[in-house]
């Protein structure tokens, strides 16, 4: 049975599986504790392509100080042999670990269940679901490409106290402050790729790297959106749902554009928003184009609020998609 100690001890696993949010695909980003007397033994995080696995990394961190300790792990274990590796359920029982707190169950067909099953065959405690939705929203990228057969998308949008994404000549340099673009900046830290449309390609030739200290080599994939252009050093998709054609791409960001943004709406591809309101009006400017919404009644009840902070004078709102026929999708 998990505890408050537990919920404690999942939270800090959450916290290292986010160091590796946007590196891991296809594999998940998964966080691991070693903890024994209420000390931390041994941590770790997926690893960039995959592999080594979190309980690899925290079980050779803590070495034969397993033994007899307990495991908090975000995704159940792996119970799946791979030419890469063993299979961590294997490795946790050969530690000899006492107890595996686990926060999801793998939606892998090759674990889910399993892992915990072999565990608890081999004497092993376990208690599954600890901090779930938590689990869940970490990993996102990992469950919307095994539920829809996609990345996660993130759609960023930079706006003033009315609603305009740029002036009405386009220029949109700068709506936000220095402290709203440099949290944009982590944020493509977290996504494989970023897209664009073309006409925001055209118009300002964007470079879409990371600029921040001890960031940089995190500077995402570059996509555009375009059904002719093929420029250097970018890969395209011809249309918004051809994203889930691309390889090795669990978290999408689509950055610049508002046909392009309208077009991932309309077409209900946008599962988080990250709107950045800026303490300016800007009058008659640009905002978004027509998104499919033929009645007015059906936008409520479709984006739920999960977090929202200053930075600097802007407003930072993070929404997630919600209703039942996302949810059951996401199950």
């Amino acid at each position: 049975m998990a505890s408050r100690a537990d919920a404690r001890w999942m939270a800090a696993a959450l916290a290292l599986a986010e160091r590796g949010r946007g590196r891991t695909a296809p594999n998940p980003n998964v966080g691991c504790l070693i903890v024994k007397d209420r000390r931390v033994i041994g941590r770790g995080w997926t690893q960039p392509g995959g592999r080594p696995h979190a309980e690899a990394m925290a079980l050779a961190a803590a070495g034969d100080a397993a033994r007899g300790a307990s495991c908090y792990v975000t995704l159940e274990p792996c119970a799946h042999a791979s030419p890469r590796g063993p299979a961590c359920a294997d490795l946790l029982t050969a530690a000899g670990v006492a107890r595996v707190v686990i926060g999801l169950r793998d939606p892998d067909s090759r674990t889910d269940g399993l892992g915990a099953e072999q565990l608890r065959g081999a004497g092993v405690e376990v208690a599954m679901g600890v901090a779930e939705v938590a689990a869940r929203r970490s990993m996102a990228g990992f469950i919307t490409r095994r539920a829809l057969g996609r990345p996660s998308v993130t759609l960023k949008l930079a706006m003033s106290l009315d609603g305009a994404v740029a002036m009405a000549n386009g220029s949109s340099k700068w709506i936000t402050g220095p402290e709203a673009r440099a949290h944009a900046h982590l944020e493509r830290a977290r996504h494989e790729a970023i897209l664009v449309g073309r006409g925001t390609w055209q118009a300002d030739a964007p470079v879409l790297d990371v600029r921040l200290a001890g960031f940089e080599e995190r500077s995402p994939r570059r996509i555009l959106l375009s059904r002719s252009a093929r420029p250097d050093g970018w890969e395209t998709v011809a249309t918004p749902s051809d994203i889930a054609t691309l390889v090795d791409i669990d978290y999408l960001l689509v950055e610049g554009g508002v046909q392009t943004a309208a077009a991932f709406l309309s077409a209900d591809l946008v599962d988080r928003l990250l709107l950045y309101r800026a303490p300016i009006l800007v009058g008659d400017g640009l905002t978004l184009p027509d998104i499919g919404l033929a009645d007015l009644a059906a936008a409520h009840g479709q984006w739920r609020l999960h977090d929202s902070r200053m930075l600097g004078s802007d407003q930072l709102q993070v929404y997630e998609r919600h209703g039942r026929q996302r949810d059951r999708e996401l199950v």
